[in-house]
């Protein structure tokens, strides 16, 4: 009996690894980052040119959600190191999604119930991440970790100005090196410890989000239940990370959040992934009083490619939305932010990033206006934020 039972359960396993390495994590992903079909586009010689003199960097992507290798091209999603490469992309911020709620949006979500869960389970996650957000948030930051140990020709964890300075040298002879910069998507990873604080800059975390679709620890969320602004708790964070020189994203932060953040901020801060309210009335998107203040304390917006940011997806829509952001808030203080591999549906994938280039020329832009928003921004911005070593 004890022989037929051990046979079963080991069927069983094989049946469920199987399923979660090969037929689960496309199943799960396919339907939910997708590109729109288009013809490919046509990108004009002068705006090819100039796409292949820039660095480029992107403020945020959630490809380490899901099961996949970031180092091999895949045939779903939106980025990836070969497609990276593709694009001339010098760096990519990714960003941690270890909780989602049921039938999330933009209006209001509470915190009782939790997508992830069965994403880590379905998707064949150490059993550690089943039940806990940190563990999640270090599972896929080994995974970027290891990557970057695999094939340093290919990929670089950026920690430190000295790590990114690095890159942009190794770039010179190399330009299919990529760095990669990890944040959090909320800051409820810390499970209400602030001593949790050093253990993600310890695995490598530079940025956090303090929010994400609820309210957390730290206080309200732009799409919770209380609009409220910061607790106690979540200034302590607020300090906390900025003693160890992490840089605070307020994308899903509540409007009293971030003024509350603004308040108390001695470092500039990101908005990594929205869009400009006056270019797209979106409740997603904060006010553009907001993004002038954010601007005006030295901080950084970066502008999204899906509909809940920039109503219109196409390359020229976005190429209006950045248009109208620099006109809002100054050349230097916007950047690219694509919500890639976020559960959004796209007009390109990173490869493809040439054809924003071409649209921001036919915008009028001038090419140095469009080298600082396509990655010279967020790297002068790293430079002068990161830790030094």
């Amino acid at each position: 009996m004890f022989k037929w039972t051990a046979i079963i359960i080991g069927a069983l396993a094989v049946i469920y690894y199987g399923l979660a390495w090969f037929i689960v994590p496309g199943a799960l992903e396919r339907p939910t980052n997708r590109v729109l079909e288009h013809a490919p586009y046509q990108v004009s010689d002068t705006a090819m040119k100039l796409h292949e003199r820039l660095t480029i960097a992107d403020l945020h992507s959630d490809t380490l959600l899901w099961s996949r290798d970031v180092l091999d091209r895949a045939d779903r999603g939106h980025v990836d190191v070969p497609r990276l490469v593709e694009g001339n992309v010098a760096l990519q911020v990714f960003s941690v999604v270890t909780k989602v709620p049921d039938g999330q949006n933009y209006e209001e979500n509470s915190a009782d119930s939790d997508q992830i869960t069965l994403a880590a389970m379905a998707q064949a996650w150490p059993v550690s991440t089943w039940g806990s957000l940190l563990e999640r948030a270090l599972y896929q930051a080994d995974k970027l970790a290891t990557a970057a140990e695999r094939k340093p020709d290919a990929l670089k964890l950026i920690r430190t100005r000295a790590d990114l300075d690095a890159l942009l040298a190794a770039r010179a002879g190399n330009p299919g090196l990529v760095g990669g910069l990890l944040a959090t998507e909320g800051s409820h990873p810390l499970e209400g410890d602030i001593a949790n604080v050093e253990v993600l800059y310890e695995a490598g975390y530079r940025m956090f989000g303090l929010h994400h679709f609820f309210d957390n620890d730290l206080g309200g969320s732009l799409h919770g239940l209380t609009g409220e602004g910061l607790n106690a708790y979540g200034r302590e964070v607020v300090k906390a990370a900025e003693a160890r020189k992490i840089i605070i994203d307020v994308a899903h932060s509540s409007p009293n959040a971030v003024a509350d953040v603004l308040d108390m901020a001695t470092r500039p801060v990101v908005v990594s992934h929205t869009g400009v309210r006056g270019a797209c009335d979106s409740v997603r998107n904060l006010s553009d009083g907001l993004m002038q203040r954010i601007a005006s304390q030295g901080g950084l917006i970066g502008i999204g490619y899906w509909e809940g940011a920039v109503c219109d997806i196409s390359p020229a829509g976005i190429a209006r939305s950045i248009v109208y952001a620099v006109n809002l808030v100054g050349e230097d203080h916007v950047a690219l932010g694509s919500d890639y591999d976020g559960a959004t549906q796209v007009a390109f994938d990173t490869s493809e990033l040439a054809v924003l280039t071409d649209e921001l020329l036919k915008a009028g832009l001038p090419e140095e206006t469009i080298a600082k928003v396509m990655g010279g921004n967020l790297i002068r911005f790293l430079r002068a934020n990161l830790p030094a070593d």
